[in-house]
């Protein structure tokens, strides 16, 4: 993995944990970031000690989004978005809805325009009561990006969508729970620990199974029903195939509790 002064990888208990740590800019994403934050996803992928994923961030921000004196500075010398969606938003979106193994994000803060982004790419979202999401796109006159025209839909339903979208008005934690946006909202002193708990449960688990499950909720919404159904049977096939599936089927029977290696 590359060195990178904004992003920390770190793994224990079989989670890697990635931070984007640049609190006194709220976490927002330089070139410098994104290059740290994707190098970070795909060492998750390949990292064989990690069962699970951990997203957060320092400070009293998720992340801000692009970092917007770099991105004027670009604008002034004339490249636009000089590709960055394209080379690193895109990247590390796909990074972590396609990732094999489960991915939790903890937000802590302020998760704003591809920060929001970035959270809602996630598998499940565990929130301080402190945090809030901004889709602040429309406010500097763009669309939206990151995957949010993908992923809010499914978290929320279109129309919702399309208000958090078009109306770019903060969203505090309790709300962001009430319309599905959060799986969790807990205080601000207990996040770090009931993110970590629940990340490590997933480490925990088949995830094999899991690997399966986000290959079909990501892709059986885009698929018709005979499609879907097939793409489940293979899927299925391959799960019952593992030692996971083995030993917890002997475990069940035998009334106790299994014990998943992912294989």
């Amino acid at each position: 993995m590359p060195e990178s002064d904004s992003v920390v990888y770190d793994l224990s208990d079989g989670v890697a944990t990635i931070t984007i740590d640049r609190p006194d800019a709220m976490n927002s994403l330089t070139t410098e970031a994104k290059d740290g934050l994707l190098a970070a996803v795909e060492r998750a992928r390949t990292d064989s000690g990690a069962r699970a994923v951990l997203l957060t961030g320092t400070g009293r921000a998720f992340s801000a989004g692009q970092d917007l004196r770099e991105h004027a500075d670009s604008l002034g010398a004339g490249k636009g978005l000089d590709e960055t969606v394209r080379k690193h938003y895109n990247p590390i979106v796909l990074g972590l809805t396609r990732m094999p193994k489960p991915v939790v994000a903890a937000v802590n803060g302020v998760a704003a325009g591809a920060g929001a982004s970035l959270a809602f790419a996630c598998d499940l979202r565990v929130a301080s009561e402190k945090a809030s999401f901004l889709l602040a796109f429309a406010n500097v006159g763009l669309g939206s990006d990151s995957g949010a025209s993908w992923t809010l839909p499914r978290l929320v339903g279109h129309a919702r969508a399309m208000e958090l979208l078009m109306l770019a008005e903060p969203v505090k934690a309790q709300r962001a729970l009430e319309i599905g946006l959060v799986n969790k909202v807990v205080p601000a002193e207990e996040l770090d620990a009931a993110a970590r708990e629940l990340a490590v449960r997933l480490a925990n688990g088949p995830t094999v199974a899991y690997a399966a499950i986000k290959a079909e909720l990501t892709f059986g919404s885009g698929l018709d029903l005979a499609n879907a159904l097939e793409m489940e049977a293979n899927l299925q096939d391959q799960c019952a195939e593992t030692s996971d599936h083995m030993n917890a089927t002997l475990a069940f029977l035998k009334k106790e509790k299994p014990a998943f290696e992912g294989r």
